[in-house]
């Protein structure tokens, strides 16, 4: 049954009254990670892929940090230090997913699907020479950390779901529009402004969809204001997205017999928690944990804490 119009409005003022209650006791902000080093390539099918491993010790198998987007580098996850705080006890490996960032635009006539991008972090996996990869999946980074555990289970040891877009992609929970009505707004003319060739609207429709991704406005504006720094492929996120339309990878997530940590801000407005309690629910074994005082970037917001869920869960 449908909810009557007030009752929607009761449950939008309740979600609004607690995000408010919760960046008033925001926990303190992350700090920066290092700088990403000159860091290392591999060619994999003709495309660059650029990676930098972070050392802290001879633990294996190395976290694999997969970025979100799609069409974003991993220069974003760097304006939190937790990256390198795991690093102090394990190998974590950053890169930039085929077309973005230092692994560089892709050539006339190159395709980026996920079925590439699959192929890519295979590559990499054997570039490191190892049998076995822990993987941290962010947003669309999720989605292509479970697609590569079911193409290459017996390379996975442990997934971390951070935020994680739905198994099929149509199906993931975005309430952004109901959240943030006046940002969207301004998000959709600026998409406007560029597909009628406005390139220069594209940085602008970025930072308006950022800034609706955290629950304390301190740290919103803590974000933004580095955003600069930030890199985005437009046309990497619409060939990815045109190709993953089609995929429902439901039925195939009953095969991921690893162990699977889910993690979900509480006011994540971008990828809505209730599409992690499906993703939990639908993997066999998995553990799921909530972030109450962050949004779509716990790592930003409950940088400690994060951490150490997911030092515990990798024990």
């Amino acid at each position: 049954m449908m909810p009557s119009p007030t009752r929607v409005r009761n449950l939008l003022f309740i979600v609004v009254v607690a995000v408010a209650l919760a960046a008033t006791s925001a926990p303190a902000s992350a700090k920066p990670s290092a700088a990403s080093g000159a860091g290392a390539t591999l060619n994999a099918a003709g495309v660059t892929i650029w990676y930098e491993v972070r050392h802290g010790g001879a633990k294996t198998p190395p976290l694999v940090v997969l970025n979100g987007g799609p069409g974003f580098d991993h220069n974003y996850l760097l304006l939190s230090d937790a990256w390198d705080k795991l690093a102090a006890h394990r190998s974590v490996v950053l890169y930039d997913q085929r077309g973005t960032g230092r692994s560089g635009e892709l050539k006339p006539g190159q395709s980026c699907t996920l079925a590439d991008q699959v192929a890519d972090l295979e590559a990499l996996r054997a570039k490191l020479g190892v049998e076995r990869l822990d993987l941290l999946g962010h947003s669309w980074g999720g989605f292509l950390a479970m697609a590569y555990a079911v193409r290459y289970p017996q390379h996975v040891a442990h997934i971390v779901l951070c935020d994680s877009s739905a198994a099929k992609w149509s199906d993931t929970d975005d309430i952004v529009k109901y959240l943030f009505p006046e940002a969207t707004e301004r998000r959709d003319q600026f998409d406007f402004l560029v597909a009628v060739g406005d390139a220069a609207a594209g940085g602008a429709a970025v930072k308006e969809y950022l800034s609706m991704l955290f629950v304390s406005s301190r740290k919103r504006d803590e974000f933004l204001a580095a955003a600069n720094q930030l890199h985005f492929n437009r046309a990497v996120n619409e060939a990815i997205n045109s190709d993953v339309g089609h995929v429902d990878m439901g039925p195939m997530l009953g095969r991921l017999k690893m162990p699977v940590l889910v993690i979900t801000g509480r006011f994540d407005a971008n990828v809505a928690p209730s599409t992690a309690w499906k993703l939990h629910k639908a993997i066999p074994g998995s553990r799921f944990e909530v972030f109450e005082q962050s949004g779509h970037l716990p790592f930003f917001e409950e940088p400690d804490a994060f951490v150490r869920s997911i030092e515990r869960f990798l024990q």
